[in-house]
């Protein structure tokens, strides 16, 4: 998904600096225009690591570029991967009948899973659109 990202032009001893504006206190730094992406990518992952906060939508450039914080840098829009961003987990009780439990057991374990790795797995499959 394409979100907005600001940044503060480096020089040739300082490294551009960058701030995710949808994910409030997020931000990085690359020396380099070119593993900007990247450095994006990694610090949304590390933002959300075991965080249960929803990831918000982009927010509209048109928007954005009003704020008073954000007048003397450089826009760009990057492609963050929120597939790759891993929420905290959340413990569940349920209930299945047990012949299910068993098969699902014996599936996972041939497919070196765990019973909530395989119920998680059939469960992005079950809700994935289309």
């Amino acid at each position: 998904m394409l979100y907005p990202i600001y940044i503060h032009p480096g020089d040739d001893t300082h490294a551009h600096g960058i701030v995710i504006p949808d994910f409030p206190g997020c931000f990085s730094a690359a020396d380099d225009w070119t593993d900007i992406p990247a450095m994006v990518q990694e610090a949304a992952e590390v933002y959300y690591d075991g965080e249960s906060n929803d990831i918000p939508s982009p927010s509209p450039l048109e928007v954005l570029t009003q704020r008073d914080e954000y007048q003397d840098g450089i826009w760009m829009l990057v492609d963050i991967d929120t597939s790759r961003i891993r929420p905290k987990a959340l413990r569940l009780n349920i209930s299945l009948p047990e012949p299910l439990v068993r098969r699902i057991d014996d599936y996972a374990k041939a497919h070196h899973l765990s019973r909530s790795g395989f119920l998680a797995r059939a469960a992005e499959t079950a809700l994935r659109p289309g």
